[in-house]
């Protein structure tokens, strides 16, 4: 009885070191073809973990600041004209049931802010001068990065705390005794500088100064210009439907209220829109890269017509080709994957150390962006492997 011929087959280890021939035998090649692929997976790996990084850190500094922060303003009256506030308006919003702690700050007109008294009067810099309640900082979730901020006492002297672009536009760099600034004409001691406020950064480019010392010397005429609250955590929805109804209940459409978390929220997903468009076209880099990999493995198929035509006549089968040439081109493909991850993961961990967050690299994004590279090798490599598969043993031999 005579049996069927079957071919036979190849364990996976010959597979893979079969396919990995023309990469050892052309190393530049390889690397120039895999350089592509390495690039567009970095760049998609780099812009989402860079993209987390950043809003893993908001959420951390929302998460420490909280975002039951609502904020009443001075808005504009039905003629266009700007609003103010009623005297009581922070003692009637701090009646508010679920409002567990105010406080406010009141622009102070006309009272423009300079290093020194040589400074030409139109050089003020965009510098607002704000009257502020010593529970502000508490309130408002700021910091200070040097000195003392305002108290019962200071408050009634010409003291003033800078916000930190407001210290760093003057040149600014410590509080002192002897440090000062010319608000409003008369000179005022630097007691303190804040660190940046996340959730009020009209802070940063603000002088801000006692709420007495306003009233008595800079002519300040006490009406509040922001309100600010925190509210319980469960409520602050509430809150914010009667908040303008109770800061001004004669005209509360002349009242603004926001939520200064929303903005951060917003500012999320405008990253998220810029972090789809910079890994649309990490994807284009990466299929520009799958063109260059098919490019090369049709090039490669011409040059080893010899080598193919051997391996026919040797007993090699039409799959056992074409999985040859497609190992191949998934090899090239995975090695630029693995080191466009390295890559993109090593840059999100340098830029996070840099701005002092926490490294994420999301596990998603490498796995799909190994994926990926693994389709596009697949795609790139089928056309040229089953050309490969298709020469007959006699014309591949007798190629030149």
């Amino acid at each position: 009885m005579t049996g069927t011929l079957r071919p036979g087959r190849m364990p996976l280890a010959d597979v893979i070191r079969v396919g990995a021939v023309g990469l050892r035998t052309r190393p530049l090649r390889a690397v120039l073809s895999s350089l592509g692929i390495a690039i567009g997976i970095a760049a998609m790996v780099a812009v989402i973990g860079i993209s987390a990084s950043s809003r893993a850190e908001l959420d951390r500094t929302l998460d420490s600041l909280g975002t039951n922060l609502l904020t009443a303003d001075a808005g504009s009256t039905f003629t266009g004209g700007a609003a103010t506030l009623p005297l009581t308006a922070e003692s009637m919003i701090g009646r508010i049931g679920p409002v567990e702690a105010t406080s406010a700050t009141g622009l102070v007109a006309d009272a423009k802010v300079y290093r020194n008294d040589r400074i030409p009067v139109e050089q003020s810099g965009g510098i607002a001068t704000y009257a502020a309640r010593t529970d502000l900082l508490s309130t408002t979730g700021t910091n200070l990065a040097a000195g003392a901020w305002l108290n019962p006492a200071t408050g009634s002297y010409p003291v003033a705390v800078l916000g930190a672009y407001t210290a760093e536009r003057l040149g600014i760099t410590a509080p002192g005794p002897d440090v000062t600034v010319i608000i409003g004409g008369v000179r005022f001691v630097v007691a303190g500088i804040l660190q940046p406020s996340v959730l009020a950064p009209e802070l940063d480019s603000a002088a801000l100064i006692g709420w007495p010392v306003a009233e008595s010397v800079l002519g300040f005429d006490g009406h509040p210009t922001r309100v600010y609250t925190r509210s319980a955590e469960a409520q602050v929805e509430q809150v914010a439907a009667v908040l303008g109804a109770t800061a001004n209940p004669e005209a509360p459409n002349e009242v603004d209220v926001s939520r200064p978390s929303d903005a951060l929220a917003a500012q999320q997903a405008a990253d998220r829109a810029f972090t789809g468009l910079l890994v649309g076209l990490g994807a284009v880099a990466l299929l520009v890269g799958g063109v260059g990999i098919a490019n090369t493995m049709v090039i490669s198929v011409l040059e080893r017509r010899a080598e193919i035509g051997l391996r026919r006549s040797l007993g090699a089968t039409h799959g056992q080709v074409r999985t040859q040439f497609l190992v191949e081109s998934l090899l090239l493909s995975g090695l630029g994957g693995l080191a466009g991850a390295a890559i993109g993961a090593a840059a999100t961990v340098g830029y996070a150390t840099y701005q002092g967050w926490t490294a994420v690299v999301p596990l998603w994004a490498v796995a799909g962006g190994l994926a990926a590279t693994l389709l596009v090798g697949c795609i790139a490599g089928l056309y040229p492997a089953i050309r490969a598969s298709h020469l007959s043993p006699t014309e591949a031999l007798a190629a030149p």
